[in-house]
């Protein structure tokens, strides 16, 4: 899993892009000794490292070039100062990326997810343990489900059922397909068994607003639209 450090003293903008990392499957840290921000990062290791460039006692510039000194851990500078010569002076310091405030968040996803991919090989790290549909997020590594602020806990064949059918989403699984995964897994099950679990999901969606998220194909199957 990737771990992100993120020093940023805006509570609100550091507590947003955390929950969204989260979510995305990202193991997040974020800053609380603003005054020993290199000793931090050295204890907590990340793999990339998202700056403020207005930060108290020292600024983001100053940081970045002792992050330098001891590392080539990807750096992100966030700053609501939109001058050339403060970009110039970020990439100069060795930061990858310089990102204006106010944030889009798909922009910083997409630098991430960028940056990692140049500097990490895939034997590195673990792919983010999540999928997503519809803002719907299926967290691998905890079998747990989210849907906005709402959390769903899911048992060990809910899970895989549910898995199967975000991986196909967009076409009919029929039951057989879903009942072999469930038995490659030595979970034994017969096909009452298996309409148990799907009403059981259905009924943890529909507590948190998800009602319809998996429809039913008479005869054929279920599906994730």
């Amino acid at each position: 899993m990737v771990k992100v450090y993120i020093v940023e003293d805006d509570i609100v903008i550091r507590d947003t892009i955390q929950k969204h990392l989260s979510k995305w499957g990202f193991e997040v840290a974020v800053v609380t000794d603003y005054n020993n921000i290199l000793n931090e990062f050295l204890k907590v290791e990340p793999q990339l490292v998202i700056l403020d460039v207005n930060l108290p006692y020292f600024d983001g510039f100053y940081w970045c070039n002792k992050i330098r000194e001891v590392s080539n851990v990807p750096i992100i500078f966030l700053s609501s100062r939109d001058s050339r010569m403060d970009q110039i002076m970020g990439m100069n310091m060795g930061a990858d990326y310089y990102i204006e405030k106010p944030v889009d968040l798909d922009v910083l996803m997409a630098r991430i997810n960028a940056l990692i991919r140049r500097t990490y090989s895939y034997a590195e790290l673990e792919e983010p343990n999540v999928m997503e549909h519809n803002n719907v997020f299926l967290h691998i590594d905890t079998n747990t489900l989210t849907y906005l602020d709402e959390k769903v806990e899911l048992t060990k064949n809910e899970f895989l059922i549910l898995y199967e059918l975000l991986k196909q989403k967009g076409r009919i699984v029929s039951r057989d397909e879903i009942m072999r995964v469930l038995w490659e897994d030595e979970s034994f099950v017969d096909d009452n068994t298996l309409t148990v679990n799907v009403v059981r999901i259905r009924k943890k969606l529909t507590e948190i607003g998800l009602a319809d998220f998996i429809t039913t194909k008479k005869g054929q199957g279920y599906m994730i639209e």
